[in-house]
């Protein structure tokens, strides 16, 4: 056959015509037709309960000290419980041997708890930390998680502010005709 003709509707074959079920592309697995699926959606129970004893213990202690800070949303967001004000100002992510904790401040911290920090934007810096045990959730990790929740809504405001800022200044104003340069065809003289 010719590119751009079509096969007579007999020999048309259908993709998947009788396929009764779908692999999801993220979880891998097998969904049959009809059936609801959401492997994006979780909850805190779902990501905590294989974990030990211990980091069963410590995530129960960083939990209540953070619902202690005041108003805020605390949700499971795929593979972790995102703590949040207006943005999220700390997040833990649960592994087989620790918790990793992850804090958002305005400044970059340097203390033996804390194995890494990088620029999360112009305004934060994010900080991993790794917690296997329920002491290790005291000072100075809940004075910089205080600190995050404080700093959260302020750093958040700041952003906007200067991006309403940026925004304002970038507008196109009205050009000013600018005035025409006489030439004339007279030869300038040359210095001797």
């Amino acid at each position: 056959m010719c590119a751009g003709t079509t096969a007579p509707a007999s020999r048309r074959q259908h993709y998947n015509d009788e396929m009764t079920a779908r692999q999801c592309y993220h979880c891998k697995q097998w969904i049959e037709e009809g059936e609801q699926h959401d492997c994006w959606t979780t909850t805190e129970e779902a990501l905590m309960k294989d974990l030990s004893e211990d980091l069963q213990d410590a995530w129960q202690r960083l939990r209540e000290t953070a619902a202690a800070f005041g108003d805020q949303r605390i949700y499971a967001s795929h593979k972790s419980v995102m703590f949040s004000r207006k943005s999220c100002y700390f997040f833990v992510r649960p592994k087989r041997t620790f918790l990793e904790v992850c804090i958002f401040l305005g400044r970059a911290l340097k203390a033996q708890q804390v194995r890494r920090v990088d620029s999360a934007s112009k305004a934060k810096f994010y900080h991993i930390i790794q917690i296997k045990h329920r002491d290790e959730v005291e000072s100075p990790i809940t004075a910089w998680l205080q600190e995050a929740y404080e700093l959260s809504d302020a750093l958040t405001s700041n952003a906007r502010a200067k991006n309403v800022k940026r925004a304002s200044k970038s507008k196109p104003m009205a050009k000013k005709a600018k005035p025409r340069r006489k030439t004339s065809s007279v030869k300038k003289s040359k210095r001797r």
